[in-house]
Order: C-alpha cells, then sequence, then structure tokens
C-alpha cells in the first residue's frame, strides 16, 4: 500500500490548540554579544596531566573551539538556514511541541517523522531534508521521496519545557503520534538514533494503524545475558560470533568508561547549573558523549575535515545555548525508566542501519532476535552516533533502501 502525504496547510487549520503556528528563528544581538562574552571570560583549568582522552576532552581541543567561536563563528548562517525551512509550533498534550516540516513536490512521497536524540537536535538531520524531499536533484530517483517532519523533542530546541513530571519517550511517542495524524497523515513510517530510538521504538509498541515501519541508526538489540554479563562485570560469553564479539567489547567499553554522563544526568538533572551557565561548560559536556563522536569532533578542532566542520559543532552547541535547554533536556534521562540497549518487542516492519562508530554496532544475528520483522539490515563502514549529521549521504541512501518494501 502506498503512503499517503497528503497534508493540511497551515492555513486550513481551525483555529486553537491544534492551530499549526508558523515559527521563525531570531536571535536578539545582545545575547550574542553576551555570548562572545561569556566565552572570552572563560576561567580555564590547568592541562590535562595525560596525552590522550581518558580525563575528556583536551585543554587543547576546547581552547580551538573557544577561539574559533568567539571570533571567527557566525550563527546567523545557522538561522538563515533553519528559516529556510518550514517551522511550526503546535500544542499537544498541554506542551508547545516545534517541528520542521518539508513536503516533497512528488505525488507519492512516503511521510516519515525522524527524532533526534541528546546532545542532539534538529541541526542533526539539516543535511538530510533536501536529499530526502527532493531525491531527483540528489541522485535519487522520483519514487525515492519523503515529505520529513522533525520535531524538538520536548525540553529541548524550541519545544515547550515541562513544568511538571511524566515527559517520557512513551509520552513523546504518542505526542509523535497524535502531530503525525494532525498533519492529516493515514500512513507514515518513523525513524530515530540515541532518543529517538527509544522514542520511535516506543510509537511501534503503541502500534496506531498509521504507522507502518521504523528505522533506526541505535537499535536496541542486547541479549538479555549480554546485558547480564556486561553489567556485573563478568566475562564475555563463550560462543560469540566474530561480529557479537565486537559488539561486546565496544559496549564493555561503554560500560566501564561511557556513562558517566548520562549517570549524572538520570540522578541530578539539575545540578547541571555550570553546564547551563558556561558556554564552554556546555562545549564540553556535549563533545564528550561518546568516545568516537569526542575524537572526531576534536580532529575538527584540530584543523581536519570528515564528516562535520567547526560551525556544524559549533551550530548544535549554540543551538542549545540560546534556547538554554542543558538542563530541561538532560531530564529526559532522570524521566526514563526504560533499558536503552534490551529489545522491547517491536513487532511492526523494522530496519536497521548498524554504523561502526555507534556505541556498539548491532551484529545482524541481535537484529534478527530483536525485530522480527526485519525487512533491511545494512553494516555500514564509515559513520557514528551522528549519523545523520556525520554521513548524510550514507544515511539518505539508508532511508531510502530501508523503506522500499513499504511503498
Amino acid at each position: 500500500m502506498s503512503p499517503s502525504s497528503t497534508a493540511l496547510p497551515p492555513s486550513e487549520k481551525a483555529p486553537g490548540k491544534d492551530a499549526l503556528r508558523p515559527f521563525r528563528v531570531n536571535v536578539p544581538e545582545a545575547e550574542l554579544v553576551d555570548l562572545r562574552r561569556r566565552i572570552e571570560d572563560t576561567r580555564w583549568p590547568e592541562k590535562e596531566t595525560v596525552s590522550d582522552q581518558s580525563q575528556g576532552v583536551s585543554l587543547a581541543t576546547m581552547r580551538a573551539l573557544a577561539s574559533y567561536w568567539a571570533t571567527d563563528y557566525d550563527w546567523r548562517k545557522c538561522e538563515t538556514k533553519l528559516n529556510a525551512l518550514p517551522q511550526f509550533i503546535t500544542e499537544i498534550d498541554g506542551l508547545d511541541i516545534h517541528f520542521i516540516h518539508v513536503r516533497s513536490k512528488q505525488p507519492n512521497a512516503m511521510p516519515m517523522i525522524i527524532t533526534h536524540g541528546w546532545p542532539g537536535s534538529i541541526v542533526e538531520q539539516m543535511k538530510v531534508i533536501g536529499p530526502l524531499t527532493d531525491p531527483t536533484a540528489f541522485g535519487g530517483q522520483p519514487g525515492d521521496a519523503f515529505d520529513v517532519v522533525i520535531p524538538s523533542l520536548p525540553g529541548y530546541g524550541f519545544s515547550g519545557k515541562p513544568t511538571a513530571t511524566g515527559w517520557d519517550p512513551i509520552r513523546t511517542a504518542r505526542a509523535w503520534i497524535t502531530l503525525m495524524k494532525r498533519l492529516g497523515y493515514t500512513r507514515f513510517v518513523a525513524q530515530g538514533g540515541d532518543w529517538g530510538n527509544a522514542v520511535t521504538e516506543q510509537m511501534a509498541l503503541l502500534a496506531p494503524p498509521e504507522l507502518i515501519g521504523i528505522h533506526t541508526n541505535m537499535p536496541a538489540t542486547v541479549p538479555p545475558e549480554i546485558e547480564k554479563a556486561l553489567q556485573t562485570g563478568a566475562p564475555q560469553p563463550p560462543g560469540l560470533s566474530a561480529e557479537e564479539k565486537g559488539a561486546w567489547n565496544q559496549l564493555d567499553v561503554f560500560y566501564k568508561n561511557g556513562l558517566g554522563y548520562a549517570i549524572e544526568m538520570a540522578k541530578r538533572p539539575q545540578t547541571l547549573y555550570g553546564v547551563a551557565d558556561s558556554p564552554i561548560g556546555l562545549a564540553a559536556w556535549m563533545l564528550d558523549h561518546d568516545a568516537a563522536s569526542m575524537a572526531l569532533m576534536s580532529r575538527v578542532f584540530d584543523g581536519k575535515s570528515e564528516g562535520l566542520t567547526r560551525d556544524d559543532v559549533l551550530d548544535n552547541v549554540t543551538f542549545y545555548w540560546f534556547t538554554n535547554t542543558a538542563v530541561s533536556s538532560a531530564r529526559l534521562y532522570w524521566e526514563s525508566k526504560l533499558a536503552f540497549f534490551a529489545p522491547k518487542g517491536v513487532t511492526v516492519p523494522t530496519a536497521v542501519s548498524a554504523f561502526p562508530d555507534e556505541l556498539y554496532q548491532a551484529p545482524k544475528s541481535w537484529a534478527e532476535k530483536a525485530y522480527p520483522k526485519l525487512i533491511h539490515y545494512n553494516r555500514l563502514d564509515k559513520g557514528g552516533h551522528f549519523a545523520a549529521w556525520e554521513q548524510p549521504e550514507h544515511f539518505v541512501n539508508e532511508m531510502r533502501a530501508s523503506f522500499k518494501s513499504l511503498r
């Protein structure tokens, strides 16, 4: 069955809570001046006492980032790109939800909602909007077209900040289903990584008839016996394949060395006042999400170009700064009670793209057990946690291949 791409324009929506209110970004110049002043006034610590990144983001990296951010970086370029896209705010379940909505000119485009994670944002997906919605301009076929909806998670970006508890991935999933139906879509697919995967899988578990398939670039596939061994520090179980051993090794490193940020935000998100008050504190906190991403972004500020640019990194950090969402975004870790990597029992058609520098590169054997209706699996040779941001061409190709059978 071919998904419908029909959606009513905002002008045809009835006024009231369900209205789609056009939105534009306009950061006052005084805030830009204040940001540069804060960067220049940073009180720096001493250099780390090691020659690697085992103590975190290096002083040299942060000095280089600060120098570029305060003198050469131009937020207005990012603002212009955002304002070139159709953006809206609508109230769902008592909260304002901000989203980008780009319709393809192709009549049978497949509607897709894409959800970011932390420390990501809608900035992550901006590179893929053109190729997904206008495939013929980017080496694709008319039949590859998508309508794209990219919302900001509650407490992130320009979405509202919850003033009471309860906005976990399950509630967000319900809101996303409401959003897609409000836009007039009777059939759609969903995509996500990081928290976006958690929300997308919960959409699948809610099983609205309109949702015909999902894609994830950070799948939850870790078998319970593997999870238990990792949590208890037990040795690697015998009988693992080469791919499974590789995933075990990645997860073992992450469980032992990479969970600090998640534990702090899950236990004490409100304590992150320093991250909310200091641009450099915020940038360092965001860069140190995982070892591979930190190494990539560090190389970017060392003058190398691979996947991301200095402007890419700072667009995202600055987006968090101007929206003052360091603490409100962190609360999602406190709200969620879901096990990140454990299979959830998803039964809708599912596509998996396994990137090598993700927190772990999910083996096909695990993906097949976690998603009994696995319609696509690809093990890529390049890319990491921020797949659409780092490797937009690969990401777009994966979307085209993943959902081809559902058109």
